[in-house]
């Protein structure tokens, strides 16, 4: 197991300064970058822990604070485990946060970081994977679709409103998409019913992009999430098995 150092680092943006955690190999070469897009609960010890875990893979991983417009993480306080009386205090927070982090703003700063991970010592040369969490996983899709240049693989898993109505919705840059995806959904996810899977499937499809999704039966909306009792061990293990199998073929 290769012994790994994580930092947190400042990333200028556009509109300030994002917090981030950079967790690498210790050998002090370059290694393929992996941006890992965070869950509404955000920058904690669990997610840290994922960085770490991908990064003893060899890989160099960043994982914005995307919140960072309203403080440093923790933006919100959370409690060791997140349980379901818990939620609802903490989603009263977390609300108007996700609502502020508008699509403009997230491909903006999507730019920020992708700008700071080409100019960084600790990831090779070359274009980055993406993976994402929940509201993450849309934020993956979304900058597959618009920094196709920059973006050769992504992931998401346990991603909500992947493909609803809205016009603004993430699955409509499925056309501008070049890097191989990767979803697992939950199964019976409120935020990603059946018809939106579909439509998902049929976008992705008919842009030609090179695709896998499944559907993780018996696992629930953040089930990757140990520190919430929505976690789902089997369904993580399959987590890392997919991610890691598409990142080999990536690099």
């Amino acid at each position: 197991m290769t012994a790994v150092q994580g930092t947190t680092v400042d990333i200028p943006t556009d509109d300030g300064t994002a917090d981030a955690y950079l967790s690498h190999p210790g050998d002090g070469g370059p290694h393929p970058a992996v941006l890992l897009y965070m869950d509404a609960f955000g920058l904690r010890p669990r997610l840290k822990a994922m960085a770490d875990r991908l990064a003893e893979g060899g890989y160099t991983v960043l994982v914005p604070n995307v919140f960072y417009r309203h403080g440093r993480a923790p933006v919100v306080e959370l409690p060791e485990f997140i349980d379901v009386s818990s939620r609802p205090a903490v989603f009263e927070r977390l609300g108007p946060i996700m609502q502020d982090l508008t699509p403009d703003r997230a491909m903006a700063d999507a730019g920020a970081y992708l700008r700071w991970l080409a100019d960084s010592p600790a990831a090779a040369d070359g274009p980055v994977a993406l993976t994402g969490y929940c509201m993450g996983a849309g934020l993956a899709l979304r900058t597959a679709g618009t920094y196709p240049e920059r973006v050769a693989a992504a992931a998401g898993f346990h991603g909500g409103r992947l493909a609803s109505d809205s016009p603004d919705s993430p699955h409509l840059v499925a056309e501008h998409i070049t890097a191989e995806l990767y979803f697992g959904h939950a199964d019976e996810d409120p935020s990603l019913p059946p018809e939106q899977i579909q439509r998902l499937e049929d976008a992705l499809t008919a842009a030609g992009v090179r695709h896998r999704c499944e559907v993780y039966a018996g696992a629930h909306h953040g089930f990757t999430q140990a520190d919430t009792s929505a976690y789902h061990r089997e369904g993580d293990e399959r987590h890392w098995a997919a991610l890691l199998d598409l990142l080999k073929r990536t690099f």
